[in-house]
């Protein structure tokens, strides 16, 4: 039997995986005919094309692969017409090819609005690595770029822009973002998050021309009269499938385009197929890849001989990262099902935006929206599933949890066999369980056996926690490797840096590790160097490994203005200090607010100011507050025996010398302290990292608490204390923490993890049971004698200094940032606010 199969992307791609592994494989000559000049790549994980990956590193056909299965790709050529009659597919060169089955996987093409001026220079499409290619040559030559299309790939395309230092508009017709797979509440606090990220969106827009600009390349012409002017345009307002061979041929066509396609993915003509965006099933096409891997897997299994295989639908359920933005949308998103109900639960401070749609009765989950936070994403697609019943309250399932307890949910030991975790690639929980036993124990491994986790990736947690249970069950050590690139643990590589004296992320790689990195252990790897050697965090080898926050040494906030907080040791500060600290919040029209751990924080500096203010604040006497960092944030204190009638000992001194002593520590996640003059508690020492608190016999020394969503109540660990052995037992439990927690593990869950509790902490910080505690105390101490202060070594360093502007390639400040008066300060512009002043500056 010859296959002919038009088209070799993604899908088709897949389709030639499931021929080759079918059992009529060996029987079957299969010729390939695609017209781009390169073999399948990776289009869900395009934009990584901007940040580094190369084609070939995109590319997903095996080494070896036609080699291997004989089949014939021929690269750059096209397929003009088809006559069914003599079963032929003629070429763009005319070669005419006879087939037995015909497979269409031509995919889809970019809509691109009619609009005046759509055709002209430095206007694209974001589609293939040619397109991204050609945006990146514009992106050379170019001060702004707009995206028209407010979709997944309109976001993913508007972080390629903005990844090249282009001032990012996006133009979207509806009403909201992502309009098809999040409802009207999701898309308002999406657009926040990305309007906060320094992307401008403009929503309910329609393009009626494309002309010339007067400050910019191009001026797009509204239908309400108003424009925008950029010097660069992509289109990405969708997609529409390719099935011009198919009317060529006259085969039938859905009502939206599409080829329609039967159960077994069969067109009208028997012989010919049609799998992926190109095919129309039930009159619905899809643009997602699961539904293109199960069309590909049928048609594959029915040419093969299998006669009941057979498409069924997909789930349309999608988690994303939209520029660093959780997306997730599951089922009935907007809640279209009969007399369904729903709950929501929004958080406009953190910017969170979660609801679940059940049914009328409460009994099962038909849909869910997640913005900002996805956390619950894996739950709560289970449940939609595989018809979970619902806990009575089923709106704790999106509630954040205030007592400390577990939220409740579906693990992975509840979900059936059946139950399938990757929807990519159609991989159930049972066939992750099978891959366990027959030895694969990393998710490595489990990608290459069973492909889950190997598209999108959004299954990868849930698949982990199974493969994780399923170690466990049969006896097998569970790994804890901080990511692909590194098979150790956080701990494990700790003592590998501290040890082999290594200070570089290249040199760990080598030798440890293996890849280039990722998001995950760079953070990780920057803050165990920081915590080994103090070494400056911007210094060249280190400042790429740093997190958005520690890269400028400030909080981001939502609206991509940075907030500055001065270190304010035990919350004592002169009035000297505080008139320089005003007069610095009046000069550049700052926003200021006392914080909870008793210091002054200043909102709304744009970047290229925070290297003036730091100059101004540290001639006045200050230092970096570390507000950024993983690192000890705030002692906070009573005024104690000094003032307080109530006091027993000064709690204002210790408070101040403990801060001065352990400021710019850097950990796996923040650090509180809390210092109490007395057992009134004025300072809440007991919901701290660190709390201590004095008594008339000494201090007594806590640890381990947290406020916060999940409160945890510190845990005595020893009691009447002089001040010379309180500072020697927080060294000691400050280093055991930074040596042996995970990765962004607060002291509160550090603790509930560690064997043997509390007595077991308490036998190697106090009883020194382990023998390390001379060692725990030295390494504290050259940390705090090689302490500096950031924003100082940050100024003084011309070529860190220049990397405060809002833009590579421009000193302008960046406009996007609006700021209104309310209360007599600053606060970010909202969406309605921003609008009317867009509206006047272009009247």
């Amino acid at each position: 039997m010859h296959i002919v199969l038009i088209g070799h992307g993604m899908v088709g791609q897949k389709f030639l995986e499931s021929l080759a592994e079918s059992a009529a494989g060996a029987d079957i000559r299969v010729t390939v005919l695609c017209e781009e000049p390169r073999a399948a790549y990776d289009r869900v994980h395009l934009s990584e094309f901007f940040a580094g990956k190369s084609a070939e590193a995109l590319s997903l056909v095996p080494p070896g692969f036609f080699e291997t299965t004989g089949f014939k790709l021929r690269l750059a050529t096209r397929a003009v017409a088809i006559e069914r009659r003599n079963h032929t597919v003629t070429t763009a060169d005319g070669e005419v090819i006879p087939y037995d089955k015909l497979v269409l996987a031509t995919g889809s093409v970019p809509f691109v609005p009619v609009v005046p001026g759509r055709e002209r220079l430095h206007c694209h499409v974001y589609r293939t690595i040619e397109d991204l290619e050609a945006m990146q040559a514009s992106g050379k030559v170019s001060k702004s770029g707009v995206v028209i299309g407010g979709g997944l790939l309109g976001l993913e395309c508007a972080k390629a822009l903005r990844d090249m230092g282009l001032q990012t508009h996006v133009v979207e017709f509806a009403p909201r973002l992502m309009a098809v797979q999040i409802d009207e509440t999701g898309g308002r606090v999406l657009r926040e998050k990305i309007e906060a990220l320094g992307v401008r969106v403009h929503t309910q827009r329609n393009t009626v021309e494309i002309t010339d600009g007067a400050s910019a390349r191009h001026r797009l012409v509204f239908t309400d009269g108003s424009w925008l002017e950029t010097d660069m345009l992509v289109f990405s307002a969708g997609i529409r499938p390719r099935d011009e061979i198919a009317r060529q041929c006259v085969l039938a066509t859905g009502p939206r385009g599409g080829v329609v396609i039967d159960d077994h993915c069969r067109t009208s003509d028997r012989n010919v197929y049609a799998i992926g965006e190109c095919a129309a099933w039930n009159e619905q096409t899809y643009g997602l890849v699961a539904p293109g891997y199960d069309m590909a897997r049928v048609a594959a299994r029915h040419i093969a001989g299998d006669a009941s295989a057979a498409f069924a639908g997909a789930d349309l359920s999608t988690k994303l990262k939209l520029m660093g933005v959780d997306v997730a949308s599951i089922g009935d998103a907007h809640g279209k099902t009969a007399r369904c109900r729903s709950y929501q639960y929004v958080d406009e401070r953190k910017q969170v935006y979660k609801k679940i749609v059940v049914s009328e009765n409460g009994s099962t989950l038909l849909g869910a929206v997640l913005v900002g936070d996805a956390a619950e994403y894996g739950t709560l697609q289970q449940m939609a599933l595989n018809s979970i019943k619902l806990p009575v309250d089923p709106e704790f399932l999106i509630l954040p949890s205030s007592d400390g307890k577990a939220k409740a949910g579906v693990g992975p030991d509840t979900l059936p066999d059946s139950a399938q975790l990757c929807s990519c690639n159609n991989v159930t929980k049972g066939q992750i369980c099978a891959a366990v036993g027959e030895g694969c124990t990393t998710m490595s491994e489990i990608k290459a056996c069973t492909k889950a986790g190997a598209t999108c990736g959004g299954c990868v947690p849930l698949v982990t926690q199974v493969m994780k249970l399923e170690m466990s069950k049969r006896g097998l050590a569970v790994s804890n490797h901080l990511c692909e690139h590194f098979q150790q643990s956080r701990q494990e590589l700790y003592h590998l840096i501290r040890v082999g004296g290594i200070k570089t992320f290249s040199d760990l790689l080598v030798k440890h590790g293996k890849g280039l990195g990722c998001d995950i252990c760079k953070p990780a790897v920057a803050s165990i160097f920081a915590s080994c050697w103090n070494d400056f965090v911007l210094k060249p080898e280190l400042a790429a490994l740093q997190d958005s926050n520690d890269y400028y040494l400030g909080n981001i906030q939502k609206d991509g203005s940075y907030s500055v907080v001065p270190r304010m040791p035990g919350g004592e500060v002169t009035p000297d200090g505080l008139i320089a600290v005003g007069q610095v919040a009046k000069k550049y029209g700052l926003y200021t607010k006392i914080t909870g751990g008793a210091r002054v924080d200043m909102f709304g500096a744009r970047i290229e100011q925070l290297p003036l203010i730091w100059e101004e604040l540290i001639a006045a006497g200050f230092e970096s507050g570390h507000a950024y960092g993983k690192s000890l944030r705030t002692v906070k204190s009573c005024v104690g025996s000094t003032w307080c009638r109530y006091g027993v000992d000064d709690s204002v001194g210790l408070a101040v010398e403990i801060e001065n002593r352990y400021k710019g520590l850097r950990a796996p996640h923040k650090i509180k302290f809390g210092v109490s003059g007395c057992t009134r508690e004025c300072a809440e020492a007991q919901g701290k990292d660190v709390g201590i608190i004095a008594t008339d016999k000494g201090w007594n020394l806590y640890v381990c608490g947290n406020g916060g969503m999940k409160p945890r109540h510190a845990e005595l660990i020893a009691s009447d204390l002089g001040k010379e052995e309180l500072l020697k037992l927080i060294d000691r439990f400050l280093m055991f923490y930074v040596r042996t927690a995970d990765r962004l593990q607060r002291t509160s869950t550090w603790r509930e993890a560690l064997e043997g509790g509390l007595d077991y902490l308490r036998d190697v910080i106090v009883h020194d049971s382990l023998g390390l505690g001379a060692e725990l105390e030295a390494q504290m101490q050259a940390l705090v004698d090689s302490y500096q202060c950031e924003w100082k070594t940050a100024v003084t360093t011309p070529q860190v200094r220049q990397r405060f502007r809002s833009f590579v390639n421009s000193e302008t400040p960046d406009e996007r940032i609006v700021f209104v008066q309310e209360r007599g300060q600053i606060r970010p512009a909202r969406p309605d606010e921003r609008a009317e002043e867009r509206l006047e500056a272009t009247a």
